[in-house]
């Protein structure tokens, strides 16, 4: 297809894919054969099912001078076949569910039951939906790429990670429960992070007063997944379920956001061996505690005083359904709809526009 000075191949096409396949070195005269006398920009989508293409990609960046978009689902299938990754010539960037701008309503609890994809959210039966996505993430990322020897075990593990969501991960105790080892654990959460379907959060490790714990937290990227994936129909205001499920999302805007904004921000938790926790802590700018409460207890804001003590983090939020915002001994209460719009109307993370290529 072509559109102006664009070629678009789409390698899920059975007859393009096939095609290039066969021949990944036509990429050149096909693109030529398309656009007469221009410089196009190319754009490839599900890159890794031919990652012989990326040769001829890079030639063509350094002969031709084009522009390419390549997109795909699973940065483990190029890794796992040593190709040609672009090092110093291309862009990385990762696309995420709907974000909040994009999302017209602010029904939340819509947004935690059945997630943010496109194509559940405004959907007559989402939860269909995410059955078909979790079958097809099984079926064709993680068998069809053989990428874990036992689906069975997978799928279990699927269901425990889903449940597992915002805690601390215990590898030991996860294998424990699975009937594996600990390192296929640790996989099977590589996988998951291959195929972008959560990350892994490191703790914070910089306190001088309090000893922090070593493990991390993973989250899932999108609420409406995790739920197809644990089987849960209801989510209940009062259950933890929701708590959880508010805290995800929430990090994962966060995430999107610096993301789409180009930052280089990290991304931790802190929590002690007294258990002192703060939800999120960005690089050293900003650090978030996430409630789901309608009405902020003094003892919510305890990790974030505990944090202030250790006088490096400058800024501090509890964010939660509290509709009565205010700042006290540091800490600014915020509602979740006021925090994710001076989130991405760039207030809180001081980030500027990104930049254009």
């Amino acid at each position: 297809m072509t559109t102006d000075a664009t070629v678009v191949i789409d390698l899920l096409s059975v007859r393009v894919y096939r095609e290039f396949l066969a021949r990944p070195e036509q990429l050149e005269d096909y693109v030529d054969s398309h656009l007469k006398n221009e410089t196009p920009t190319v754009v490839i989508d599900e890159i890794q099912k031919i990652p012989e293409l990326l040769n001829e990609v890079h030639r063509l960046i350094e002969t031709r001078d084009w522009r390419f978009l390549m997109t795909g689902s699973s940065a483990r299938a190029l890794k796992a076949k040593g190709v040609n990754l672009l090092a110093g010539r291309a862009w990385t960037a990762e696309l995420f569910p709907l974000c909040h701008p994009e999302i017209l309503d602010h029904d939340l609890d819509k947004r935690l039951r059945y997630g943010t994809l496109p194509a559940v959210y405004d959907a007559e039966n989402p939860e269909e939906e995410l059955d078909a996505y979790v079958s097809t993430y099984l079926k064709e990322e993680i068998m069809s790429g053989g990428l874990a020897r036992n689906l069975v075990a997978f799928s279990d593990f699927l269901k425990i990670a889903g449940l597992s969501r915002s805690k601390v991960i215990n590898f030991n105790k996860l294998a424990k429960n699975l009937g594996v080892s600990q390192p296929t654990v640790r996989s099977y959460f590589q996988i998951l992070q291959d195929t972008f379907m959560g990350t892994m959060v490191p703790p914070w490790g910089l306190s001088k007063k309090r000893k922090s714990i070593s493990h991390a937290k993973f989250y899932m990227f999108d609420a409406g997944v995790v739920h197809a994936m644990t089987g849960t129909r209801t989510l209940d205001r009062n259950s933890p379920l929701f708590g959880d499920a508010f805290e995800n999302y929430l990090i994962c805007e966060v995430k999107a956001y610096i993301s789409y904004r180009r930052l280089k921000e990290p991304l931790f938790f802190w929590r002690t061996v007294s258990d002192d926790e703060v939800d999120l802590i960005v690089g050293n700018k900003a650090a978030f505690e996430f409630k789901a409460t309608d009405k902020v207890q003094p003892d919510d804001l305890d990790g974030l005083k505990k944090l202030a003590e250790e006088q490096i983090i400058p800024s501090l939020f509890i964010v939660s359904q509290d509709k009565f915002e205010i700042t006290t001994n540091g800490i600014r209460r915020m509602h979740w709809q006021s925090f994710l719009a001076e989130l991405w109307s760039d207030q809180l993370l001081g980030a500027t526009q990104p930049p254009s290529s």
